[in-house]
């Protein structure tokens, strides 16, 4: 079940999280955060001069939003679209990369690396919370952008 959060340009441009909020917490609230088929997807809408050449994980709003988001839902990534390409874009947002028109997005090696082991430290500590003793969420994550993750390194993160 695939849900959409659409940002206008005033959400990115005043750092408004209403949309994404609109959509999360009720999931939250009903315990919906981790069904099997919840996929969670961004709609952009932001005029933009056509001879702009950037992507919209270059703009500094879309990614300081980005960035915002990523503080109040550090686990989001989990609950993403990844078959529509949804966490490689959500990590363009918040990981330094630069753009080629032929390898397209080429992410700092060592930010990704970061990146990926904060968000195996935050999802894997938010699923114990929840509830949820199952870790393959979060090592498929880990593959998905480039990792794989050892079985041990779970067992040093049990409560």
């Amino acid at each position: 079940m695939a849900q959409t959060i659409t940002l206008s340009a005033a959400h990115l441009q005043s750092l408004d999280l209403t949309p994404a909020l609109t959509v999360i917490e009720p999931l939250l609230a009903k315990g919906d955060i981790l069904k099997e088929n919840l996929a969670l997807q961004f709609a952009i809408n932001l005029d933009r001069d056509p001879t702009d050449p950037r992507e919209l994980s270059e703009l500094p709003e879309v990614r300081l939003w980005f960035i915002r988001l990523d503080g109040h839902y550090p686990w989001l990534p989990l609950v993403l679209d990844w078959e529509a390409g949804e966490l490689a874009r959500y990590a363009a947002m918040v990981v330094p990369h630069q753009f080629s028109p032929t390898d397209g997005i080429r992410y700092n090696p060592e930010a990704l690396e970061i990146f990926i082991m904060n968000k195996i430290f935050v999802t894997t500590a938010w699923l114990n919370q929840q509830g949820s003793s199952g870790y393959g969420r979060v090592k498929f994550m880990a593959q998905t952008l480039g990792y794989e993750i050892e079985e041990g390194l779970f067992n040093l993160l049990e409560p």
